[in-house]
């Protein structure tokens, strides 16, 4: 059976979709969300919600899901003025976008939104998507049963609504993605639509890999070779590249004879993964070959639009 459709409200607060705010919502939850970047601040702690108790998250730019983003996750009483502290701290100078996270009426209390800045900082560090600023997980606090199992709901509407509005912090440890997870012995959790096994098309450099395509995500898996001295002289992705060498995601094989994923990569597109393992431009639709099939990924998906075309003309 196929996952439920949510229906999640955005508003363009100055109808600028770009460069503006945007409040989120979800029908029948509480909670609400509001995003700006860090140039619409001032606007921003003059909102409603920022005079309220709440959690809010200082969200740093990377070029690609594979170079870690950095986020800073707090709460506070009035958490508009907290915000204005940080954006005047030297320390918390690398944060382009602010979010706050708030509730619509008057129960969320300290105590919720303590609970709420600690789980966001543990699911954000085990997603393996983030560099997580703070110093030490804050403490949860102490709350009520039924206070807990509410704050966890409320966390799983946040997991809908914060990739929406491009924090994609909060989703499931790579390392559990990568690895299919079944819920018994014959049906795994992510379903063959989610999840595509891919192996780098074979090349005269001898270079091996191995990803994972889910959803918007191409995961290249840890120990997947890429070229080590690429002399290509187009390649966009050269400066994703060159972040992976810095941080240690890509570091000298055994041999010394190419360059080695030390960790379980994601990377935006097909083809950004490709051209990182190449050091070129590539098209990531025909680098890649579906493992099931050895059809490449563009022969796979032309495949998939042909039967889903066929299937509606015979309902017609």
């Amino acid at each position: 059976m196929s996952a439920l459709g949510r229906t999640v409200r955005l508003f363009l607060v100055d109808g600028n979709a770009q460069a503006g705010l945007i409040t989120a919502e979800i029908i029948n939850w509480t909670g609400r969300v509001l995003v700006a970047p860090r140039e619409r601040l001032a606007e921003l702690v003059r909102r409603p919600e920022a005079d309220k108790t709440g959690v809010y998250i200082l969200l740093g730019d990377a070029p690609d899901p594979s170079v870690r983003r950095t986020i800073y996750v707090g709460e506070s009483d009035i958490v508009g003025r907290r915000i204005v502290q940080h954006s005047k701290d030297e320390q918390k100078d690398f944060f382009e976008r602010v979010c706050l996270i708030t509730s619509s009426d008057q129960n969320i209390t300290k105590a919720h939104v303590r609970y709420l800045e600690s789980r966001i900082t543990q699911i954000a560090r085990e997603s393996g998507r983030a560099h997580v600023l703070n110093a030490n997980d804050p403490p949860p606090g102490a709350m009520p049963e039924s206070d807990l199992a509410d704050m966890e709901f409320f966390l799983e509407q946040l997991k809908t609504v914060l990739p929406v509005l491009g924090f994609d912090i909060l989703r499931e440890p790579i390392s559990r993605v990568v690895q299919p997870v079944f819920r018994n012995a014959a049906t795994p959790i992510h379903s063959d639509v989610d999840r595509l096994e891919l192996i780098l098309r074979n090349s005269r450099e001898g270079l091996s890999a191995a990803a994972v395509q889910i959803g918007d995500e191409t995961i290249v898996r840890e120990g997947s070779l890429a070229r080590k001295d690429p002399d290509y002289a187009m390649n966009q992705y050269s400066g994703l590249r060159d972040q992976l060498i810095a941080d240690g995601s890509l570091s000298l094989s055994s041999d010394q004879t190419m360059l080695a994923f030390t960790r379980d990569v994601p990377f935006s597109s097909p083809s950004a993964a490709a051209a990182v393992i190449y050091g070129r431009n590539a098209n990531g639709r025909t680098s890649w070959l579906v493992k099931e099939s050895d059809q490449t990924l563009k022969e796979y998906q032309d495949a998939m639009v042909e039967a889903a075309s066929a299937n509606i003309e015979a309902a017609e």
